[in-house]
Order: C-alpha cells, then structure tokens, then sequence
C-alpha cells in the first residue's frame, strides 16, 4: 500500500463561486439518481455564505432506505464516486470525487432521520445567523493553524462549538417554524 500523502487543514476565505460548483454536480447527481435521491443538498460551510471554509463540497444524498445500497452505490461509482466503508458514522455512507477531480464528499443519508435533518438545520441556521457563521468561521482558522496535520484533531476540536450552535438552531427552529426548504437538485 502506498503512504499516505500530507492533507493539511487550510481554510480558505469564502468564494462566492461556491455555490456554483455545486449546480451542474447536483444536476448531474438528480440525473443518474432520479427518484431514488429523495433530496440532493448542498451542505456544510461551502454552503453558506460568507463563511470561511476548507475548499471541500460538501454534497448530502436522502435516500428512502440506505440498504439495499445498490441503487445509489451503483450509479455514484459509475460517476467515479468512491465509497469509502471505513467511514465509522453508521448513518450515512460516504463517498469521495473521482480521482484527480475537485474535493467533494457524498453524504449519503437515510430520508427523514436525525443524521439527515441535522446538516440541514445547522446550514440553515448559519445562514440566518451572520454572526454565529462568522465565530465558526474564526473558530475554523484558529483550529486549522493548531491542527494543520491533524484532521481528526481539528474535527474534534470544533465539536463543543456545534453542539452550542446545534441547541441555538433548535431553539431558532422552533422559534420560526424551520422545516426544511425544497431540495438543491
């Protein structure tokens, strides 16, 4: 097996061609997946505005049922999509791009559930929130300069800051009436 090269943490300033990046994949997702995509979303800080960010699309699949997986799996491979069934969360699965292509991750999740709902509150309420994306944002490139080789470090690191935010965004939730928006694609 070949070692594994160097991925440091960088956290860029948001670029507001993000959201462009997204488009013509999401597209291309919805007309390989069809109907078996329940919902096709761009989520995590590449999706919200003016938040800083690593340079990574972050891309969440709703599907009805995660197992059998032959009905996203398939496909998604077809497209170069790479699964990666080392991933611990039992939630979702989780492929990578196409060797050689732009960073994105599919997050594959279960249509309705908790781990599904919850990116889409959390990018949502950053969204409304200005204030609170702009505090990730400098929390991000604090860590990512203590954490730069260490990937798992700077995940962890964030989590007590989340888990803040998350309760906020339920508070907001139930304050507003959130309910998901359409899907993205």
């Amino acid at each position: 097996m070949l070692p594994r090269m160097p991925d440091p943490v960088e956290i860029v300033p948001y670029d507001a061609a993000w959201p462009g990046w997204f488009r013509p994949g999401g597209a291309g997702l919805r007309d390989i997946l069809g109907d078996t995509a329940v919902r096709i979303d761009h989520v995590g800080s590449t999706a919200v505005p003016g938040l800083d960010a690593k340079p990574v699309l972050d891309i969440q699949i709703s599907v009805a049922a995660l197992e059998p997986s032959d009905r996203y799996a398939v496909p998604l491979e077809r497209l170069g999509y790479v699964f990666h069934a080392d991933n611990p969360e039992r939630t979702k699965r989780y492929f990578r791009e196409p060797p050689g292509s732009a960073r994105t991750h599919l997050h594959v999740r279960r249509a309705g559930s908790f781990s599904q709902q919850l990116p889409l509150l959390f990018r949502d309420f950053l969204r409304a929130d200005p204030d609170t994306a702009k505090q990730y944002g400098e929390l991000k490139r604090s860590l990512a300069t203590t954490f730069r080789d260490d990937r798992a470090g700077y995940t962890d690191a964030k989590s007590d800051f989340i888990w803040t935010v998350i309760r906020k965004a339920d508070d907001w939730a139930q304050d507003v009436g959130w309910e998901a928006g359409p899907s993205d694609a």
